[in-house]
């Protein structure tokens, strides 16, 4: 069994572009603190960014792996930035069947 997160981010208006270049930077911190990027997508208007990041077989490894990554340099040097472009997040925790 694998968790994960499905998440669904609204992008605020003309920053999709933007958020396209910035989010393979966020790769690397996530892979560092244990959160795998599984894939991504675009909803057809172009206003949502879908994405899935796992973290393993156990969901104790939530907390631990987004304390690591929400206290990484690169988070915490860019978070204004990363987050400017977001108008709303939905996450829905998931897991395999």
């Amino acid at each position: 069994m694998t968790i994960a997160h499905l998440r669904t981010y609204t992008i605020n208006k003309g920053m999709l572009d933007s958020w396209l270049e910035t989010f393979p930077k966020l790769i690397p911190a996530m892979t560092e603190a244990g959160i795998k990027v599984e894939s991504s997508w675009v909803n057809d208007a172009r206003t949502q960014f879908i994405w899935i990041r796992s973290y393993g077989n156990d969901a104790a490894n939530i907390a631990s792996a987004e304390a690591k990554f929400y206290s990484s340099d690169y988070w915490l040097d860019n978070v204004d930035f990363v987050r400017s472009h977001l108008a709303h997040r939905d996450i829905v925790q998931i897991e395999t069947a």
